[in-house]
């Protein structure tokens, strides 16, 4: 058996460092995709545009926030469909604020599932750990102490590995949320502008 626990220990310490390494390289994607829209340029565009459907009777609108902005690809897809009526507008820019919204949570459920596994993990190894302990000093008697103490160890070493894979990852996806929720919430207002602006567009 204890050949069993010994094997079960290393293991958690290799699941440990793959989610570590997964959770960096989640972070890195999700980082790089959501600067594209995230910054003053993307601020700045906004504000444009906004200010150009209340004041501007055309508008073709031209931006240094970057192609590939959600907020540049958003506006782009809502020119080509104004000649759409209200209702054929507003489900067509409803369509593609959820096809946004699914880009902007891809793979944190990854991070989500890492953040609430960890510690478990981490918790298995220090149970396998404390298993050790007990069975070394079971076969060791007083003799043993320092094998035991290093089990003990190893064991909270466990534990404090998955706290640490565990607390940074909860809050990437923390952070990832929040930017994707005010990046949402900023499409669903451009989207009624832009009903607004259809609508006072075919009346004149």
């Amino acid at each position: 058996m204890q050949e069993y626990v010994e094997l079960g220990e290393e293991l958690v310490f290799v699941a440990m460092g793959i989610a570590s390494v997964v959770a960096l390289a989640v972070f890195a994607e999700r980082l790089i995709y959501y600067k594209k829209s995230l910054g003053k340029k993307n601020e700045d565009y906004l504000s444009e545009v906004r200010n150009s459907l209340q004041e501007e009777p055309d508008i073709h609108w031209k931006t240094d926030a970057g192609e590939e902005s959600i907020y540049n690809r958003f506006i782009q897809f809502a020119l080509k469909q104004l000649k759409l009526g209200r209702k054929g507008l507003d489900e067509s820019l409803e369509g593609q604020i959820l096809s946004e919204k699914l880009e902007l949570e891809k793979r944190l459920p990854i991070l989500n599932t890492l953040g609430n596994n960890a510690p478990f993990i981490g918790l298995l190894g220090t149970v396998l750990g404390v298993i050790k302990a007990f069975y070394g000093l079971g076969t060791l008697g007083s003799s043993g102490a320092e094998v035991v103490m290093r089990s003990i160890s190893t064991a909270l070493l466990a534990t404090a590995a998955g706290l640490g894979v565990a607390i940074p990852v909860v809050m990437a996806n923390n952070y990832f949320s929040r930017k994707a929720k005010v990046i949402l919430q900023n499409l669903e207002i451009l989207k009624k502008e832009l009903l607004s602006y259809q609508m006072n567009k075919t009346k004149v």
